[in-house]
């Protein structure tokens, strides 16, 4: 009999974030996996570093950080490979994902390779959206407002199309894309109505209007939150009180 896979959300950061079933599997684990950059430590393995039992058996997916494109669907192969074997021997695996596996998650790329042939569990986990907008002290959206996703990479006549019909909107993996998407949230008029947050739920969490931030690359966990729908919040973007800008 086959080992389970479960593709498990580990949330924004914060270790309180975790859902109990989330928890409970990886205090559990006998292999767990995860992704990882070649340049430092796992960020999905540094969430749950504390709950991790001991001798239990970690495969990293290495992914080298390049502004050129690398060839990741090789580097999945042969994770799919490696965690399969686990699985044909009868053992589970517990894939870590920041966030949410389903919601632009790493995971989705094992489970693609895997789903046919081993039972996969998926573990839902607390979106970076609905971090932010608890850490912003302004809900994502209401009643009959639609929210739009927009990733930063996209191209400037995509991002500005999503803008102008979007009620309410998330601006994701942002990085080095901060000071042109800035620009195109200038440009539709919406600066007053955006949020910056970056390493939400995190110790060095940073929060502030769009309109004072300065020109400069942002971390890639980052997001700007932009409302302008029916609801009362349609004002300048705050700063929660007790969450003022850090140094």
């Amino acid at each position: 009999m086959s080992g389970t896979l479960y593709g498990v959300g580990v949330g924004p950061g914060d270790p309180e974030l975790l859902t109990v079933k989330a928890h409970r599997l990886i205090a559990c684990a006998k292999v767990i996996a995860y992704p990882a950059p070649d340049d430092g430590q796992s960020f999905a393995r540094s969430i749950v570093a504390e709950f991790l039992p001991a001798g239990v058996r970690e495969i990293a997916i290495v992914i080298p950080m390049r502004a050129s494109r690398f060839p990741a669907r090789e580097v999945y192969d042969e994770a799919a490979k490696t965690i399969g074997a686990h699985l044909e021997a009868g053992e589970d695996v517990v894939a870590l994902c920041e966030g949410d596996p389903f919601f632009y998650g790493s995971f989705m790329y094992l489970f693609e390779r895997l789903a046919g042939s081993f039972p996969v569990e998926i573990v839902p986990g607390v979106s970076s959206l609905m971090a932010a907008a608890a850490a912003l002290g302004r809900p994502l959206a209401a009643r009959n407002d639609v929210l739009t996703v927009i990733p930063a990479p996209l191209a400037n006549e995509e991002i500005v199309a999503r803008l102008q019909g979007a009620q309410a909107a998330a601006i994701i993996k942002i990085g080095r894309h901060f000071d042109r998407v800035r620009g195109l949230i200038e440009r539709a008029g919406l600066t007053q109505h955006a949020g910056y947050l970056e390493r939400v739920s995190l110790a060095n969490q940073r929060i502030a209007p769009l309109s004072q931030l300065s020109p400069g690359a942002a971390p890639y966990f980052s997001i700007i939150l932009i409302y302008r729908g029916a609801e009362g919040w349609i004002g300048d973007c705050p700063i929660p009180q007790a969450m003022e800008v850090s140094s």
